[in-house]
């Protein structure tokens, strides 16, 4: 069995004078996750964040700026669109719109190209590849509207596939309990304080969302064999953290290869295992976020047989 594991994500911060993104109310959001072909399982909130678990990965919602994340096939950029139309140009102070390359991308609804396409019409803005086109690579398109980040505003993404070892077979396995999956990704260790909303799928696939105060993680596990993949994405400050987040997580979950994306932050990769960087790329962009892009590859992951077709 196929799913295309790798996300497609917008984050759009609107203007101070635009009315609060939460008190737009639940069936709002509902609407708008629907334009991407996913629905809303689960959610949890507190003062600052609703934190809503998808059919297909993950939304945020602040007073300020929402991220939504989507995988499968799913049309993200409908839901996009249809944000923008809602609330006015006008009233969007930034936005992005990042897209990771697929394993089966002719199964897709779109390509990135078509997705640019439609998002020109709605607003003006820069995009670029980051990574080889014959290997991992990274779409990002964003506003180039006047606007300023904080320093603070900091994005971590960690994107592993192949995953092995024990942990990688139970998670691919029957008979799975979402108290077990959390040990195996460690979840009390690294992130133990976070109030935690999480799904276990059929016939497997795991999804988490955790928020503490303004700060959020989530990671989203597609176990298939040969096509698997994780991926994990905070705003927390990882050299602030006590315990090494990424490295931990490679540890767990031996994958043969890996992306790490930072806005306004950088790895450090003292901890992860045996590995080759075999890319790298910074790009600034004039918003104030400084973005890197790395591609690892562990050094002698697996022996590979022939698949008969």
């Amino acid at each position: 069995m196929f799913f295309e594991g790798s996300e497609k994500k917008i984050e759009i911060i609107v203007t101070p004078e635009a009315p609060s993104l939460r008190l737009l109310g639940r069936p709002f959001w509902e609407s708008m996750v629907s334009k991407a072909n996913a629905e809303i399982l689960s959610s949890v909130s507190n003062d600052f964040c609703d934190a809503y678990l998808l059919s297909e990965s993950s939304l945020f919602v602040w007073d300020d700026h929402f991220l939504m994340l989507t995988c499968g096939t799913t049309t993200l950029v409908h839901a996009a669109t249809h944000f923008i139309d809602t609330v006015g140009v006008e009233a969007i102070a930034f936005a992005s719109y990042q897209r990771k390359n697929e394993y089966l991308a002719h199964l897709q609804a779109s390509s990135f190209a078509d997705d640019l396409q439609l998002l020109r019409k709605k607003i003006s803005g820069k995009a670029y590849r980051i990574g080889h086109l014959d290997s991992h690579h990274h779409y990002i398109f964003y506003t180039d509207k006047p606007y300023q980040a904080e320093a603070t505003d900091i994005t971590n993404e960690l994107l592993m596939y192949h995953i092995s070892g024990e942990a990688a077979q139970y998670l691919a396995s029957s008979g799975q309990t979402i108290e077990e999956v959390r040990k195996r990704l460690c979840l009390s260790q690294i992130l133990g304080d976070f109030a935690i909303d999480d799904f276990l799928f059929e016939p497997f696939g795991y999804s988490v969302n955790g928020i503490r105060g303004k700060e959020y993680f989530t990671i989203h596990v597609t176990p298939q064999e040969d096509t698997s993949y994780v991926s994990f994405e905070t705003n927390l400050d990882l050299t602030q953290h006590g315990e090494d987040v990424f490295a931990t997580l490679l540890q767990a979950l031996a994958p043969g290869c890996w992306d790490i994306i930072g806005f306004n932050t950088t790895p450090n990769a003292q901890d992860f295992p045996s590995h080759v960087r075999l890319g790298n790329c910074q790009m600034w962009m004039e918003q104030g976020y400084d973005l890197h892009f790395s591609h690892y590859q562990r050094c002698e992951h697996q022996h590979l047989q022939p698949t008969e077709l």
